[in-house]
């Protein structure tokens, strides 16, 4: 079952997985000990290792923003499209 981590979930993970191989385990057994894949694992150390909790809220914070405004040009994108093709009618 695929499950949304917050990013303050996955610090503190990432951070519990560390311990793990700090102490000698392996990637397989810090996994285990934070209930994911080695994939997920991998994803999570690229996208959030090194990061401290108020820079990942950021982070993602800043994605939702740049995603919505990406919607928004998209919009206003196709609304210039149509209007554009509507004068071309009228004249």
């Amino acid at each position: 079952m695929a499950r949304n981590h917050k990013p303050e979930e996955i610090i503190g993970k990432l951070r519990e997985a560390e311990i793990v191989l700090a102490q000698g385990g392996t990637v397989a057994d810090a996994c285990r000990r934070i209930g994911v894949t080695e994939q997920s694992y991998y994803r999570w150390r690229k996208e959030y290792g090194g990061l401290k909790l108020d820079q990942a809220r950021r982070m993602k914070e800043l994605e939702r923003e740049n995603a919505r405004l990406k919607r928004l040009v998209a919009d206003l994108s196709l609304d210039k499209a149509i209007l554009t093709e509507a004068t071309r009618g009228n004249f």
